[in-house]
Formats: structure tokens, C-alpha cells, sequence
């Protein structure tokens, strides 16, 4: 979760702990209370907050809920590769990589520690839950520093598919470069805005088929939901976006017949531990 604005909230909150107990009429002050006590919220780093945490916005915060009845979700990861320092899953649509809000046992990193046994594991990345592709874990403790650099640093290559509408009035290949920010109206949404351009993405289109067609996204920055927002804004929101441009609510159970059609393709880079030259390619693809 994404701490929101303050502008956004009805109650404006004291302390993170404030802001919880009021955003989530299902869960009282004593079951927050709880949470921080056990460790159990943590920032975006994997450290544990304190009950004095303040509130931040824009933070991001991970939580585990109380232990309860969790829904399969019917969708298996496939292991790609794995070796003494990195893990690289094949992660289906609507599974989260981490646990966060309703999902715990049922995220990419819980089945994979569980699968392997690997209790350090740690995901490098994330992509959304709605988009389905690679995602790199590290195995090894004393390894995140190295493999957490590579990422900061932009030293890899990552790749996307994605399903939108086709246009007559577009060339690519294109660069779309702007300025990303959290909306005003909704923390759900990122919208862009006057200023320094923060995000950049490289969109070919492969080809099309009637009204759709299949684009190859090429992120140069990270921000999030970047490519969403990129393509939407050249109208041609992605396939089954259930955030872009509309945000449609969330129902207690999803509809598995109608997957965001975003995908993420490849992951290239040098291994900044073992010296390899490291390249994975999805098993999955995605069709009209």
C-alpha cells in the first residue's frame, strides 16, 4: 500500500496507526496495535514499523493481515531460473509478488518460500498484480545490496508486451517522456503533469489485428504504473486495465475471464555477483 495525499482522506490521520484504524472499518485500533507490536507492517525496505510511526505520504508499507480463510487464486508461477544467488519466476495475472491488503499466502513470494524453502528470498522488483512476466528475486542476504544497485542503477534491460487499441494516427516507433505523479483525486492513479519529465518509455508496435494490436514497451525509468499511464495517455489504454482510464472498483471476487493484457517479457543484465551475462525470456504470451 501507498500512503495517500492528505487531500484524499476524510479523517486526516496523526500517525500511520490512526490512518489504518480508520481506512479499514473491518479491522479495530487493538488489531493494528497488534500488528505493529508483532512485526508484522513493514516499510518498503522489509523494516519492521514502530507503533509511534508517524504517517507519511507516499510511503509504502507492506502488512500482513490476521490468518484467516484466503481464496486460490487459480493461477500457478512457473520457476524460470535458479542458482545459489537469484530466483526468476514466471508470475501470472492477479497474483501480488508481495503480501499486501486481502493477500498473504496467496502472493508470488509466499508460494515461492514455500515451494522452496528459501526463507531469505526477496523480490528485486515488483510489477503490478494485474500484470502478469518475469520477476527476479536474490536468494542470499549478504547478495541484495549487489543485485538492489543493479536495479537503482538502471543497469539491466526489461521488456513488455501489452494488448491496446490500434491508431492510424500514431508512427512508432515512439518515446513517451513526462512527468508522473500521484492524482489528486485518487492515490489509486498516476496521472502526468507540467514539469521535468521523471518517466520515459520506448513503444513499438509488433502488429495488429482489426481494432487491437500487440506493442512492445521498452521502460527506461520505473515510476509507477508507467506503462499504464504512458499508453493511456496516447489513447490506447491497455486490455482489461481496471484502473486506466477508468478506475473501477474492486469486487470480492475477481474476474479471471478478463486479464490486464500486460506482460512482462524479458530481463536482461550482467550479474553483478557472478560476472554472467544473465538473460530470461516468459513462457507466457498474450492473445487478442
Amino acid at each position: 500500500m501507498v500512503l495517500p495525499p492528505l487531500s484524499s482522506l476524510a479523517v486526516t490521520p496523526h500517525s500511520l496507526l490512526s490512518f489504518l484504524e480508520h481506512s479499514t472499518p473491518n479491522s479495530s485500533q487493538l488489531d493494528w496495535e497488534n500488528r505493529l507490536k508483532n512485526g508484522l507492517i513493514l516499510d518498503q525496505n522489509g523494516k519492521a514499523l514502530p507503533k509511534e510511526a508517524p504517517y507519511i505520504v507516499g510511503q509504502r508499507i507492506h502488512y500482513w493481515r490476521d490468518a484467516g480463510v484466503e481464496p486460490r487464486i487459480p493461477f500457478d508461477e512457473q520457476i524460470i531460473y535458479q542458482d545459489d544467488h537469484i530466483l526468476v519466476a514466471d508470475k501470472p495475472h492477479f497474483l501480488p509478488v508481495t503480501p499486501t491488503g486481502g493477500y498473504v499466502q496467496e502472493t508470488l513470494l509466499v508460494r515461492l518460500k514455500k515451494r522452496t524453502g528459501l526463507a531469505d528470498l526477496t523480490p528485486m522488483h515488483r510489477i503490478d498484480r494485474d500484470t502478469a512476466g518475469l520477476v527476479m528475486f536474490c536468494i542470499r542476504k549478504e547478495d541484495r545490496d549487489a543485485y538492489a544497485a543493479m536495479f537503482r542503477g538502471r543497469q539491466l534491460s526489461k521488456t513488455y508486451e501489452c494488448i491496446a487499441p490500434f491508431s492510424l494516427n500514431l508512427s512508432f516507433p515512439l518515446i513517451r517522456k513526462t512527468r508522473l505523479v500521484t492524482s489528486p483525486d485518487s492515490f489509486m492513479q498516476m496521472v502526468e503533469t507540467d514539469g521535468e519529465p521523471n518517466s520515459e518509455t520506448q513503444i513499438e508496435l509488433i502488429e495488429h489485428i482489426g481494432e487491437f494490436a500487440r506493442y512492445r514497451l521498452y521502460p527506461i525509468t520505473g515510476k509507477r504504473h508507467q506503462l499504464r499511464v504512458h499508453m493511456n495517455a496516447l489513447g490506447l489504454p491497455i486490455r482489461g486495465d481496471g484502473i486506466y482510464p477508468v478506475l473501477t472498483p474492486e469486487t470480492s471476487q475477481p474476474d479471471y475471464s478478463s486479464p490486464m493484457l500486460l506482460l512482462a517479457q524479458s530481463l536482461s543484465f550482467l550479474d553483478p555477483v557472478t560476472a554472467e551475462p544473465r538473460s530470461f525470456q516468459t513462457r507466457q504470451s498474450l492473445c487478442f
